[in-house]
């Protein structure tokens, strides 16, 4: 059976920029994007912390320090706004046994709140 797990997530990162005219997508800091094993046009889930929105689009990496919505998804976030930003692989039933997510935490959650390892603390802000 092929089930689909968690590869890698970006926590409570801010949005930097938004531009609804631009064609979709999330601009992510080229840096802080392969710290998450996050490849240019990968799909992605963000949820937003502050409204709670929920969207898809798909990654392409920019320039240091930029986390920017882009498209019609940049309506659903504020620049300032926390964000979550999730891929999911799929993996074998043994592949699934061993694995472990990628978890770049940008800013701290409460300790012990996040239900998983946190593999990674960036210092991006």
């Amino acid at each position: 059976m092929i089930r689909t797990l968690m590869k890698s997530k970006i926590h409570r990162v801010a949005a930097t920029q938004t531009d609804v005219n631009y064609n979709g997508s999330i601009t992510i800091d080229r840096d802080l994007a392969r710290q998450a094993d996050l490849l240019e046009n990968e799909k992605v889930d963000i949820y937003n912390v502050n409204t709670g929105a929920r969207f898809s689009t798909y990654v392409i990496h920019g320039d240091k320090g930029v986390i920017g919505v882009n498209g019609a998804a940049a309506r659903l976030v504020q620049k300032g706004d926390l964000l979550i930003i999730v891929s999911y692989a799929q993996y074998s039933e043994e592949e699934c046994a061993g694995h472990v997510p990628t978890v770049v935490c940008v800013q701290k959650s409460a300790p012990g709140k996040t239900g998983h390892v946190e593999t990674l603390l960036a210092g991006v802000r």
